[in-house]
């Protein structure tokens, strides 16, 4: 194959990490960032999105001699958007020079006779005419300079077609990604800790943004709960294909509305899909999925992966795990910190452990169901710190709703008492929520608060376990356990404020 070469400007298909070719156009980078060592890369920034990332010169393809070959073997949503937006690009780009070309020829005309002499010229363009010696020669067409500010419009929609720049590509055989691969959108950074984990965080949702290219893998999810619900529309609205399953069918007939697919059972749903996600209350529910009748070991098999993203303990995620890998499947625990708002919002916190090469094939998943997500090595590792995280959150609510109580026991206001702890080093929205809903006496579930008990009640046993003392914890968990017995279950885990005042 004839070598092409490249420059800034170019219109360009690339090849970034796991994800098909997407259309992107070559772009100065900025300052401050330097160019991988190695091989020769160049600084592209994707269409339909805000991701940048430096692309080895073989991992990318001419945008226009490639053009059907890239829509023919891609088909998603977010695709298709991000040719049309190239295409709304070359448009423009067209449309101003044209402008620019008018404008050229206005000032050339100038009204005299020479000029009258030029337009007479410039519609021969191309044509033989007499010289003043007689001789026949030809009249090309000339244009004027596009200004400055237009030169990057003009490089781009031309053709990226044989141009001497400062690489080549040649051969365009897609790669593995490599470390030369960074991206570096502005919402998105990784670091990597001495502890081996991994924090992938961004500065502000992605759900919201929609600067995601979906993975072309089919996704299944298992669970629409107050927390599964909120991420199968984000995994949806952002281009996933995605099969879901509920134990209340009547759950799923939303999100098929909006494009999902429905499976039978969650066998089925395993079987369809390449990655499956599940999100259930608690460990008795989780091991149901996985081992009952029709469940999901039923349709494991080699190459299979099984996300379990439920809040579970160490022990259970380990089984799992273990029953799931000797089917030859791959398993990642990811359970979610956050609420239902903030998983309608695409803002939950994932924490991962597992199988590492699983946790970066489930990526974009991760960026439409939240903000930030981090790897915490082995099995059991993020069930342990998710267990500590809401044992926290457990016991702060437990201590507010008594601090309310208390306050308006002592003849103070309760207002007020929120007022100062909301200017103070506390001040937090977990903070100022959960007090409003005390306030104004909505309970309305945002997280159950038999799911916060149930977290504290872990989180106590693996305490235990390790013969760590939990007295704090403890003592919020008889709390929840009181307002639980005041029928608050299914009550926002604030309604832990009724436990104090009946």
């Amino acid at each position: 194959m004839a070598t092409v070469h490249l420059r800034i400007g170019d219109l360009v298909w690339g090849k970034l990490g796991r994800y098909p070719p997407w259309p992107g156009k070559i772009v100065s980078p900025p300052k401050d960032l330097k160019k991988p060592r190695g091989k020769k890369c160049f600084f592209v920034k994707f269409f339909g999105t805000e991701d940048h990332a430096w692309i080895k010169v073989e991992q990318l393809k001419p945008y226009h001699p490639h053009k059907e070959e890239m829509i023919k073997i891609n088909k998603g949503k977010r695709f298709q958007q991000a040719v049309d937006a190239v295409e709304e690009f070359i448009k423009k780009v067209k449309a101003k020079e044209a402008l620019h070309s008018l404008a050229e020829d206005k000032n050339r005309s100038g009204g005299d006779e020479k000029g009258k002499a030029t337009e007479k010229g410039r519609k021969n363009s191309g044509k033989k005419v007499k010289s003043r010696g007689g001789k026949e020669e030809m009249t090309p067409r000339k244009r004027g300079r596009p200004p400055k500010e237009d030169k990057e419009l003009t490089h781009a929609a031309s053709s990226t077609v044989s141009r001497m720049g400062p690489g080549t590509v040649s051969g365009f055989k897609w790669q593995s990604p490599g470390s030369s691969l960074e991206p570096i959108s502005k919402r998105l950074k990784i670091l990597e800790e001495d502890t081996r984990s991994t924090s992938i965080q961004a500065a502000d949702s992605t759900a919201i943004n929609g600067n995601i290219i979906p993975t072309d893998k089919r996704i299944g999810f298992l669970g629409l709960g107050l927390m599964g619900s909120g991420i199968v529309a984000n995994l949806l609205k952002m281009g996933h294909i995605v099969t879901v399953w509920n134990r209340t069918a009547e759950k799923c007939d939303l999100f098929i509305q909006e494009g999902a697919r429905l499976g039978r059972t969650p066998a089925e749903v395993v079987s369809m899909c390449d990655i499956t996600f599940s999100c259930v209350s608690d460990p008795k529910a989780a091991k149901d999925l996985v081992l009952g009748p029709s469940g999901v070991l039923q349709g494991i098999r080699p190459g299979k992966c099984y996300v379990e993203m439920s809040t579970v303990d160490p022990e259970t995620v380990v089984e799992l795990s273990q029953v799931i890998t000797s089917r030859g499947g791959r398993f990642l625990e990811a359970p979610v910190s956050g609420s239902q708002q903030l998983s309608n919002e695409g803002m939950l916190v994932i924490l991962a452990a597992g199988d590492r090469s699983l946790y970066e094939d489930c990526s974009s998943c991760f960026q439409a169901m939240g903000k930030s997500s981090f790897f915490l090595g082995e099995v059991g590792n993020a069930a342990k710190m998710m267990l500590i995280l809401n044992m926290v959150h457990g016991s702060f609510m437990a201590t507010i709703a008594e601090g309310l109580t208390l306050a308006q026991a002592t003849g103070q206001s309760q207002q007020t008492f929120l007022d100062i702890l909301s200017q103070g080093q506390m001040a937090s929205t977990f903070l100022d929520q959960k007090c409003q809903n005390v306030l104004q006496g909505n309970f309305k579930p945002d997280y159950y608060l038999k799911h916060i008990q149930k977290d504290l009640r872990l989180a106590i046993a693996m305490g235990d376990s390790v013969n760590h003392p939990t007295p704090m914890a403890a003592a919020a968990n008889e709390v929840y356990k009181r307002a639980k017995a005041l029928d608050q279950s299914d009550n926002d885990m604030s309604a832990v404020y009724r436990a104090y005042i009946h």
